[in-house]
């Protein structure tokens, strides 16, 4: 964590202050009127990490109607408190946006939450409704920044790039536990085909595959090279399955022990989508019946507690995620997928979009309404 040593202003435009407890931040932004009319929009930035102020305050340029506060702690029950005198606040995959944290926020006076994602799964949309809580999210930034990882994380496991690294830095020039497969040739399945799965697709095709997917919409960009099947027949056909869905009632959990039996052996799992598509026990469980060539996640059921975070001193006593680690076939990544520049613009540009949209009452698919 970290937090901004003094406060700087910079014009009307954004706010830092070191965050050392929470008494310091009421007392800071308590007493502002709710009323946007005379005085800029002020927008709390919770979780805020180095890499959000400098993606977001180049974009801030063009916003002047925007003010930008950025706080480090994560949003709960327990920190929306901090929201007092906030036209909006904007949060991360990570934060609860739960039933609680919604009710304080709306006794703070909070008229949108911004997601700064696409994920909206750790918000309480029906209570926001019931609230008059605006809830927005940035749907599309960059799809191929998280379909590109989502091929590195098959190669890197399929090549065993991270074991072949480790072994010539330790003067290994050996073989052993480094033989891949030809993935030309091979069948793609690709689950959920929206921008991100659609780009995914199309990398696939770029090495020769043969792709075929699974979404209730089909798209019809991919008609002309991708055949839809039924998820049944994506399992049992597929040598590469990556993951490109929301999670929901009907896809939490979709890789259960009962579909990964229906799996090829040797197959190749990515998930760059969410982590509770993966029942992880039960995935660790086809691991050890030797039923994947490698698996690739960037997320995975457990993150919450460990994404961002730096937990590298602590000793994980229970943890599945080390558990997971433990397989020589496995490579996972910390929620890296929108982490590239081009991503990070467009999420700020977005995010500031929607606020001012939000305030303005201008309703638009960016949206959250169920």
């Amino acid at each position: 964590m970290y937090g901004f040593d003094g406060k700087i202003v910079s014009g009307n435009k954004s706010v830092y202050f070191q965050a050392d407890t929470l008494s310091s931040l009421i007392i800071a932004s308590g007493n502002i009127s709710h009323s946007t009319k005379g005085r800029p929009m002020k927008l709390l930035f919770y979780a805020a990490k180095i890499y959000d102020k400098k993606s977001f305050d180049p974009v801030l340029e063009r916003f002047p109607e925007i003010t930008i506060e950025y706080i480090d702690h994560e949003l709960d029950p327990g920190t929306a408190m901090l929201a007092d005198g906030y036209d909006a606040i904007c949060a991360f995959v990570s934060a609860d946006v739960g039933a609680e944290t919604l009710e304080m926020l709306s006794k703070c006076g909070v008229k949108a939450v911004l997601m700064r994602c696409a994920g909206y799964n750790n918000v309480d949309v029906k209570k926001a409704k019931e609230l008059g809580i605006v809830v927005k999210r940035v749907p599309a930034y960059s799809p191929e920044s998280v379909a590109e990882l989502a091929m590195t994380l098959a190669m890197a496991v399929n090549r065993r790039i991270y074991k072949a690294y480790n072994k010539v830095r330790e003067n290994d020039y050996t073989l052993k536990g480094l033989r891949g497969v030809l993935l030309y040739g091979k069948t793609a399945g690709i689950v959920g085909t929206g921008k991100i799965g659609a780009a995914m697709c199309r990398i696939c095709r770029g090495f020769g595959m043969n792709v075929i997917a699974y979404d209730v919409y089909e798209n019809p960009s991919l008609k002309d090279f991708v055949e839809y099947v039924s998820l049944d027949e994506l399992f049992a056909r597929s040598d590469l399955i990556s993951l490109h869905c929301p999670l929901m009632d009907n896809t939490y959990h979709m890789i259960n022990i009962e579909n990964i039996k229906k799996m090829k052996d040797g197959v190749i799992l990515v998930n760059t989508s969410r982590g509770a598509l993966v029942n992880t026990e039960e995935l660790i469980e086809g691991i050890r019946l030797n039923k994947f060539l490698g698996v690739g996640l960037d997320v995975y059921e457990e993150e919450t507690g460990n994404v961002y975070e730096d937990r590298s001193d602590e000793i994980m006593m229970h943890s599945v995620t080390s558990r997971l680690l433990s397989f020589p076939n496995v490579l996972i990544t910390s929620h890296q997928g929108f982490y590239t520049v081009e991503a990070l613009e467009s999420i700020a540009e977005t995010t500031l979009q929607n606020m001012m949209d939000a305030i303005a009452g201008t309703v638009t698919p960016n949206d959250v309404t169920e």
